[in-house]
């Protein structure tokens, strides 16, 4: 069911050029992240031909070390979002959500400490 939030910290995707694969691609996984913010489970992977990028463990399937198969389409697309922008968050991974823009033109990953749920 989705959830309506609120943007209380704006946040701004570092990355112009996500990740994206559809479900069977096959996954280099490397480093998982490090950071302050309560991210877990978040791996850096690539897929032939196309940038790296920040993949939730929940849509990987470890073939061996190191390897993996995609089990979803995915992409790591972010959401640019300003303080009172109102959102519909439909998934919620490892410290992110996915939105939608109350106008429904635009949707990507923002993080959930950047958000308050709205009533």
């Amino acid at each position: 069911m989705p959830q309506n939030y609120v943007v209380v910290t704006a946040h701004r995707s570092e990355f112009p050029q996500p990740i994206h694969f559809t479900k069977g691609a096959a996954l280099t996984i490397g480093e998982q992240y490090q950071g302050p913010e309560d991210w877990d489970n978040w791996y850096f992977c690539t897929v032939e031909g196309l940038p790296g990028g920040w993949v939730p463990a929940q849509v990987i399937h470890w073939d061996r070390d190191g390897f993996g198969t995609a089990l979803e389409d995915y992409t790591a697309r972010e959401l640019d979002v300003d303080p009172g922008d109102t959102l519909s968050g439909t998934r919620i991974l490892n410290g992110w959500a996915w939105c939608h823009s109350s106008d429904g033109k635009a949707s990507g990953w923002v993080p959930l400490e950047n958000l308050r749920e709205a009533p």
